[in-house]
C-alpha cells in the first residue's frame, strides 16, 4: 500500500526527494521518491556517505517535493572548468 501511495504522490509531483548537489563532479543527484519528509531525512546519510566515498566535494543537501525528469544531472562543460589547467595557459 505504501508503494502505491508513493507512486500516486510521485505522479502529481508531491513525493519527497533528497536532492544532493556536488561541485566535483558538478552534479545534481535525486534520490527517492519518499512518502514523507521524515522518510527522506532517514535515508539521507547513506546517500551522503556513498558520495563521500566516491570523492565528491562540496556536498549540499535539500529535501523537497518535486518530480525530477532525470535522477542525475551532470554538467560536463562546467565540470571541466574546475579541473586545474584545462582552460589556463600552461608555460
Amino acid at each position: 500500500m505504501k508503494d502505491f501511495v508513493t507512486s500516486l504522490l510521485q505522479t502529481f509531483g508531491l513525493a519527497w526527494w533528497v536532492e544532493i548537489s556536488t561541485d566535483s563532479p558538478r552534479c545534481i543527484y535525486f534520490f527517492g521518491p519518499f512518502l514523507n519528509e521524515a522518510e527522506a531525512e532517514r535515508h539521507k546519510p547513506g546517500y551522503v556517505e556513498d558520495l563521500q566515498a566516491e570523492g565528491a566535494q562540496n556536498i549540499r543537501i535539500a529535501i523537497k517535493r518535486c518530480k525530477p525528469g532525470k535522477l542525475t544531472l551532470y554538467d560536463e562543460a562546467l565540470d571541466r572548468m574546475t579541473i586545474p589547467g584545462v582552460f589556463s595557459r600552461q608555460t
